[in-house]
């Protein structure tokens, strides 16, 4: 085998990422087939059509990750987060997918996933710091 050198980025790069996702995907895709990547948009907009929040998800290894999710304050409190979610899980079924799952902080929303259902699985106590990171799950 030829040297090999371990050296620190003060500035990584996109092509640096790539050299490491690239050879990491062909690895898992050798392990377990096609993952089914496909990413989901569902957007909240304005009257005048401009994007104001909404739900970003990916379909990956048959569950669908909710990565973000952001209804603007001033329309908290109009089912607009529960009408995301539900159509995100409707997306979900129709694909095919095990469940859905999402992570959300302690300061943001974990009553409301309870409330739709979702089961907490996991923590990270100290993220941020005095805080704490949630993971929710829904299995069909």
């Amino acid at each position: 085998m030829p040297p090999v050198t371990v050296s620190i980025l003060d500035n990584p790069s996109d092509d640096d990422r790539q050299a490491i996702v690239n050879p990491l995907l062909a690895f898992n895709d050798a392990k377990t087939g096609d993952d089914r990547y496909e990413p989901i948009g569902i957007m909240l907009r304005d009257e005048a059509g401009e994007a104001i929040g909404g739900l970003w998800a990916k379909l990956y290894y048959d569950w669908l990750f909710v990565e973000l999710l952001f209804v603007p304050e001033s329309l908290r409190g109009e089912k607009l987060g529960s009408t995301l979610l539900t159509q995100a899980e409707q997306i979900a079924r129709e694909k095919g997918c095990v469940g859905v799952w999402l992570d959300t902080f302690s300061f943001q929303a974990p009553g409301f996933y309870e409330k739709q259902g979702y089961e907490r699985f996991g923590s990270l106590q100290d993220y941020p710091r005095g805080k704490e990171r949630v993971f929710f799950r829904k299995v069909f």
